[in-house]
């Protein structure tokens, strides 16, 4: 199956050659915005969640989230490391965003996954119980191989799709706003299935997993990679004899090129951790999905984005 292609040309107009290949149009408007805008070939802007702070509540802090409508979708790596340590405090925060009035047609949850090539079927426990928190994306890090993400993409389908996803949906339906059967039904995996809510975002921030870069995007099931691009950073520098960390910066454009090109070879779509200082010639370039900090800063990057885009 062919996948997205996203060469943006940006000259204050975008167009993006390609969209969904082979796919058989939907027959209901999706819940997750993330694959209306992909449908429609458009970028998409999403931020980190707010950080917890000392004397700000729940409900605080969930108000402040809804308060920036421009995003697209939220962004959290608490769970990187455990998904047992973060889940607690972010399950509470999804219900605080709840019962604020967020749902995740509005705020759809994109969340990092421990490595999978740590422990495979810890995985498969560990997407089941983010999906069973709301999640609409799970994000892999630190790819190295196909076969991570083919063991991922599996985590993220029921048996009844082919997949390895325990048969229990958690808090998933309230979150998505649907009967525990219409979301076992959409909760598969997009763009596999053209009728499928989820959406894989992988990552690919080591020399190993640019070494098989092209295996990696040739995966199907993929919807976005991304070029891991602050662990790159830290790969490509070195210690100066000052003491002061120096970036190869030839090198480490090179490295986030390479995964770019990967991308357009495979008609995935491609992501990028962006700032108002960069987001539009990486739009230029081809990149179309943004993740952007929290904050004023982020909001501006935002903002720079979606007017380019015409958005």
């Amino acid at each position: 199956m062919k996948r997205n292609s996203l060469c943006f040309a940006l000259a204050f107009t975008l167009t993006i050659p390609g969209s969904v290949h082979g796919q058989a149009p939907r027959d209901v408007t999706p819940l997750n915005p993330l694959i209306s805008l992909h449908n429609q070939d458009l970028p998409v802007f999403g931020v980190y969640t707010p950080r917890a702070r000392e004397g700000v509540t729940l409900e605080e802090l969930a108000q402040e989230t809804l308060g920036f409508t421009g995003i697209d979708y939220l962004f959290n790596g608490s769970m990187e490391g455990s998904v047992d340590r973060g889940l607690p405090a972010f399950s509470s925060y999804v219900q605080a965003l709840y019962a604020a009035g967020a749902n995740a047609g509005s705020h759809p949850l994109v969340l990092k996954t421990p490595r999978i090539a740590d422990g495979p079927d810890q995985a498969i426990e560990n997407i089941s119980k983010q999906l069973n928190a709301g999640a609409s994306a799970i994000v892999f890090v630190g790819v190295e191989s196909a076969t991570e993400v083919r063991q991922g993409l599996a985590a993220m389908r029921f048996a009844s799709n082919g997949g390895t996803r325990p048969n229990h949906v958690g808090d998933a339906p309230r979150y998505w706003g649907l009967p525990e059967a219409e979301y076992r039904k959409r909760a598969d995996l997009w763009p596999l299935n053209s009728e499928g809510e989820l959406i894989n975002w992988t990552i690919v921030e080591s020399i190993e997993g640019l070494d098989k870069v092209r295996e990696i995007a040739a995966v199907d099931g993929i919807g976005v990679l991304f070029p891991g691009a602050g662990t790159l950073r830290r790969l490509f520098s070195s210690t100066g004899k000052d003491g002061a960390r120096v970036l190869d910066e030839d090198a480490w454009e090179a490295a986030i090129q390479k995964v770019l090109a990967a991308c357009k070879e495979f008609e995935v779509l491609c992501g990028y951790p962006a700032n108002e200082n960069d987001i539009q010639e990486r739009m230029r370039q081809g990149f179309s999905v943004f993740v952007i900090g929290w904050g004023d800063r982020g909001f501006r990057a935002v903002n720079i984005g979606r007017s380019a885009a015409g958005r």
